[in-house]
């Protein structure tokens, strides 16, 4: 099968195997992973009060005894929330540095390398997913002070902020989920693809699960796991509207459809949620239709800085 169409399938599920090489924005514009939340440890604020580091650039900080990678670009304000970029699997910031650019315009935009991306120190082991948490919470108390956030994740950085979300409400106010792979990853590729299969559709379930656990820059496991609501945040999901994983040989169709459902399923991640289908786009959506992403992330900052004036809602219902 065509080499590009099967680096932006394979990518987009679960990113590639370490040692295949990585299908990125320059390449193939489309990877991501799975994730599930582990509640009980994805650590709690340090209770920083005030302005966050006012830093313009980047700028290496230490969370837990790691040095991690930061930029951060536009001026904080008293009410407009601080927006962070989380990045998909294989990504470091720079990926999203054009989008943030922009974005920082008019908000406070901050972007990071999770450990194991970019310029950020090496996990020392296997991480899991409250690992790769505590390291975002880390980043959020030094670059927000006591404003709220909206995440904006792309791909797994998409799924590791909406499994985040839930549990810090405090700080977290509101989401964009830009084709953040499902919660259910693993699952519906091992249903939809035979162990039997062989060529291209076996490479592709092989690498699922070896990504899955953990053979990735991050060393990240990424269990499968349940949409859990962060209450009434504003949050907007947009999906990929050009269907490249329907042209998967056999399996594609139902590889399509499955990542389709599983965008639905992230509508659950809030009660004021909304989705929208970002046309003629591949995976890289903010790469395809940044006019799309900015508009979508601009919106639910807006709406949070109103609600930041006053009365923030119905959070603990």
């Amino acid at each position: 099968m065509n080499r590009m169409l099967k680096a932006t399938a394979v990518a987009a599920l679960c990113c590639t195997v370490a040692g295949t090489g990585y299908a990125g924005v320059a390449q193939a514009k489309g990877h991501g992973g799975g994730a599930a939340y582990e509640s009980a440890a994805w650590g709690k604020h340090t209770g920083h009060v005030g302005r966050g580091e006012s830093f313009v650039g980047e700028k290496k900080i230490s969370v837990e005894g790691h040095s991690v990678n930061v930029s951060c670009g536009g001026w904080q304000s008293d009410r407009k929330p601080v927006v962070v970029l989380v990045a998909g699997l294989g990504d470091g910031l720079g990926a999203m540095a054009d989008l943030q650019r922009t974005l920082s315009a008019k908000n406070r935009v901050c972007s990071y390398d999770r450990l194991g991306e970019g310029g950020s120190d090496k996990p020392e082991g296997p991480q899991s997913m409250a690992d790769t948490g505590r390291v975002l919470t880390g980043v959020i108390d030094r670059v927000s002070g006591d404003s709220p956030v909206v995440l904006a994740g792309h791909s797994l950085g998409g799924l590791i902020a909406a499994r985040y979300a839930p549990d810090h409400r405090d700080k977290v106010k509101g989401l964009v989920l830009m084709d953040a792979t499902s919660s259910t990853t693993t699952a519906d590729v091992t249903r939809v693809i035979p162990e039997s299969a062989t060529g291209d559709a076996g490479d592709l379930r092989a690498q699922t699960i070896a990504v899955m656990q953990g053979q990735n820059p991050e060393n990240l496991v990424v269990p499968d796991g349940k949409v859990r609501s962060a209450g009434w945040i504003p949050a907007e999901v947009i999906r990929h509207g050009q269907q490249y994983l329907a042209q998967f040989p056999a399996y594609g169709p139902r590889l399509e459809a499955d990542w389709t459902k599983g965008q639905y399923a992230w509508m659950g991640v809030s009660y004021r949620s909304t989705i929208r289908t970002a046309a003629n786009s591949g995976h890289y959506i903010y790469v395809d239709r940044k006019d799309l992403a900015v508009k979508s992330i601009q919106r639910v900052a807006a709406e949070v800085t109103q609600r930041n004036g006053g009365w923030w809602g119905h959070e603990g219902r």
